[in-house]
């Protein structure tokens, strides 16, 4: 789904691909996710690592990308590198360079201590914020400074998703990206690429309770949520709208 003659949101995926940077941008991969969770004696199989890597495989092969900006929260621990954490990392620079793909790293929340392995991964490594060829990339748990410059934001932190009731009455959860304005400036809200990350249902959360001082400032019930699930990508409409259906 192009989203602008710039900026593509690949078909049933957690992934953007932005044509003048030929990159790709993801958010919250949160690698080492279930070495830590056993850690809290929740037993999760190793699933995440490797469902990203096919994801951003495919998406590299689909694209002919030859970069890859996370938008935050590389890693899971807040306060420590943990051992999974440290050997995902590894894997994970590693099958990029593999894929001849450059990794660029937006530090989130969840980022402390990556500096350390930025020379020895060559892992380009901004604080919260970078300018890269117009588009400003933020993680979202800070208020952004450079927007002035920007001709579009970009941002992850929130792991976004829609609830929705299927033909039985059941609800299902579908991660999606929200699209929308932030002082005069168009803003793309990322969705978890993490296995396990399902997402806050936005469309059934009051704004106040979202993580990102961002919704504090712009009117997330006028975003557009532009849902994946089921191999596909399907415009939704308003939060607003969902909230009513």
């Amino acid at each position: 789904m192009n989203l602008t003659k710039d900026v593509e949101l690949l078909d049933g995926l957690p992934i953007a691909y932005i044509r003048s940077l030929n990159a790709l941008v993801v958010a919250d991969l949160h690698l080492g996710y279930e070495g830590v969770m056993v850690k809290s004696g929740v037993f999760l199989p190793k699933a995440n690592l490797k469902k990203i890597m096919d994801m951003i495989g495919g998406a590299l092969k689909s694209t002919k990308a030859d970069t890859v900006i996370v938008d935050g929260d590389i890693k899971n621990e807040f306060s420590t590198v943990d051992q999974e954490e440290f050997n995902e990392l590894y894997d994970f620079i590693n099958f990029l360079k593999e894929k001849k793909a450059m990794p660029v790293l937006i530090k989130g929340n969840h980022d402390n201590f990556v500096e350390r392995y930025k020379e020895p991964f060559k892992l380009k490594v901004y604080r919260q914020e970078a300018l890269i060829g117009g588009y400003l990339f933020f993680h979202g748990e800070e208020l952004p400074e450079g927007v002035k410059k920007a001709k579009m934001l970009i941002m992850g932190h929130e792991h976004p998703a829609i609830g929705i009731y299927n033909a039985t009455g059941i609800k299902e959860k579908l991660r999606c990206f929200l699209y929308g304005r932030y002082e005069g400036k168009p803003l793309l809200v990322l969705p978890a690429i993490n296995y396990y990350a399902a997402g806050t249902d936005v469309n059934m959360q009051p704004a106040s309770t979202l993580l990102s001082p961002v919704f504090r400032r712009t009117r997330v019930d006028g975003m557009r949520a532009i849902a994946i699930g089921y191999g596909s990508t399907i415009d939704f409409g308003s939060v607003s709208k969902l909230r009513k259906a």
